[in-house]
């Protein structure tokens, strides 16, 4: 089986020109080529099964482009989506007019800005355009707003909480969206208290809320900021957390543990609250259960606690809760995760036990 002749000429004429990116629309029978000079399409005559059809048409392609009829190998589907395509061969995946080739794409290291614009063109799609943000160089150059604007003007289409946080934080890294569209973001975050995970990952210390800082005494202040001079993570940690961008952080959290949607939300926020004290365990999370971690905080007598511990003595039970804070994880709610999958009102109900002790524990360093 061959093509019509009609396709075959135009195709051949199409890639002669050397076109920059190729999509096809399976719907309408329709192949787009993109070049400098703008956009030509192609509309197919089919000369059997529309499947049969198109895959003929990718075999020419790919004859064309990498010398090799097969077509894309989509059963390298997972090898693709780890990062693992070549850079020199990037500007083919895109010629190739197969998704998958364009998903590979966006999980190469290698994009350039060039590059990732004739992605988008190819296919706009949120997860290509979430891959394409977590890439330096694409978030440094033209395409890095559009591709922000994209996800969060998707948001309220998004089903998946674990998915919306992500897109947030890819959204709001610096540069990328304007001061007045993440104030926007923020008052979304009262309908869904899910969003805000997004902020605590993204802007741990620039939330767009300003809440009043805790106020600490001259001395205290002078001995904390001296202790934080020398390296004493204690000391930095108390002092941040104390600090306006703090007792936001604090707040913020407070509204996400106080109706998480699922398990994926209740994971990521002890993760966001390790992540955010990780100074204090250098040597990485200890993955215990809230008891473990409660005794391990009131028996904690090291000597970098102890000399921050010696210039605000009546702030011990601050300390003991930021290191209890640090090591939060899977390990705290496993016992009721690894025998239920329930979500909503009833995984609340569930961990009880756990986040009302948490939340106390925030509270606390709130004052």
């Amino acid at each position: 089986m061959s093509l019509s002749s009609e396709d075959a000429l135009r195709l051949n004429v199409l890639l002669a020109n050397k076109p920059q990116a190729i999509r096809i629309d399976e719907s309408s029978m329709i192949l787009f080529g993109l070049s400098d000079k703008g956009e030509a399409k192609i509309k197919l005559n089919p000369n059997c099964r529309d499947d049969l059809y198109l895959r003929k048409v990718r075999e020419v392609l790919s004859g064309h482009v990498q010398g090799s009829p097969g077509g894309y190998p989509v059963y390298l589907k997972r090898w693709s989506r780890m990062g693992q395509t070549r850079d020199e061969n990037l500007e083919q995946l895109l010629l190739l007019g197969e998704p998958e080739a364009v998903v590979a794409f966006t999980c190469a290291k290698g994009i350039t800005d060039e590059l990732a614009r004739r992605a988008w063109w190819t296919r706009q799609d949120p997860d290509n355009a979430r891959r394409m943000l977590d890439n330096p160089q694409v978030v440094k150059g033209k395409m890095g707003p559009e591709l922000a604007r994209f996800l969060i003007e998707y948001l309220p289409f998004e089903t998946e909480p674990k998915v919306t946080i992500e897109s947030l934080r890819l959204a709001l890294q610096p540069g990328l969206i304007s001061r007045e569209e993440r104030v926007g973001l923020w008052k979304r975050c009262q309908r869904r208290p899910t969003y805000y995970l997004g902020f605590l990952t993204a802007l741990p210390d620039h939330l767009p809320e300003t809440v009043a800082a805790r106020a600490l005494s001259d001395q205290e202040l002078s001995d904390l900021q001296a202790l934080a001079s020398i390296e004493n993570p204690f000391a930095s940690q108390l002092l941040r957390i104390y600090s306006s961008s703090g007792q936001g952080f604090l707040k913020a959290v407070l509204q996400v543990i106080e109706k998480p949607a699922n398990q994926d939300v209740v994971t990521l926020l002890l993760d966001v609250l390790r992540d955010y004290l990780v100074s204090l365990r250098p040597t990485g999370a200890p993955d215990l259960t809230l008891a473990e971690l409660q005794a391990e905080a009131q028996t904690l007598n090291s000597d970098l606690f102890e000399a921050c511990r010696c210039v605000v003595n009546h702030r011990d039970s601050e300390l003991r809760t930021l290191y209890l804070l640090s090591g939060l994880g899977y390990g705290v709610v496993r016992p009721v995760f690894s025998k239920t999958d329930a979500i909503g009102t009833l995984m609340r109900k569930k961990l009880e036990p756990i986040l009302k002790p948490l939340k106390q524990q925030l509270m606390l360093l709130q004052g």
